[in-house]
């Protein structure tokens, strides 16, 4: 506080935050002469495919809202199934997987024990820990969302491939 009982107007520095990516912001390089040419098909191919994922996470949107979760609960679920090398996952590794903070997840996954979808367990060996695992219901309605992003995703083919850079085997 200032004399007058006003804050100070010193800035505060930026919270940090641990990167939750593999790719953080700052690997994000502006281009310079140095740079990597691009070509007009090299531009073509992102937009391409940027705007594929659009299309098949609008579909994904309308089709989890469409059975009446939401995007996040559909996302929660499929982590907790899709965790490699078992069927359940705690907060922590769910909230890596979401790209969310831990408090969010806790959240989410409150509603979605309200909801019948997932359940909390005691961790095998961990007491300050949870297991998440899916309820009969949850896994019920993501067998069926699986399928059906499994069939527009053959539908969109090689719409939503990835782009094929020059040099690339891809």
């Amino acid at each position: 506080m200032t004399e007058a009982g006003r804050k100070s107007s010193t800035p505060r520095p930026p919270r940090q935050t641990p990167a939750r990516s593999p790719v953080a912001p700052a690997s994000v390089v502006q281009a310079s002469g140095s740079e990597a040419e691009f070509t007009k098909s090299d531009y073509e191919s992102l937009a391409r495919f940027r705007h594929a994922l659009r299309i098949y996470l609008r579909f994904s949107e309308q089709a989890v809202r469409s059975i009446g979760l939401t995007p996040q609960q559909y996302q929660l679920m499929l982590a907790i199934k899709g965790f490699p090398g078992r069927e359940w996952a705690t907060m922590t590794e769910i909230a890596e997987r979401l790209q969310s903070s831990h408090n969010s997840v806790v959240g989410l996954v409150d509603r979605s024990v309200a909801n019948d979808l997932v359940q909390r367990n005691p961790h095998s060996h961990d007491r300050r820990a949870v297991a998440l695992r899916l309820t009969e219901k949850g896994e019920r309605m993501l067998l069926g969302l699986v399928q059906t992003h499994r069939g527009q995703l053959e539908r969109m083919g090689d719409m939503i491939r990835p782009p094929s850079w020059r040099g690339d085997s891809g």
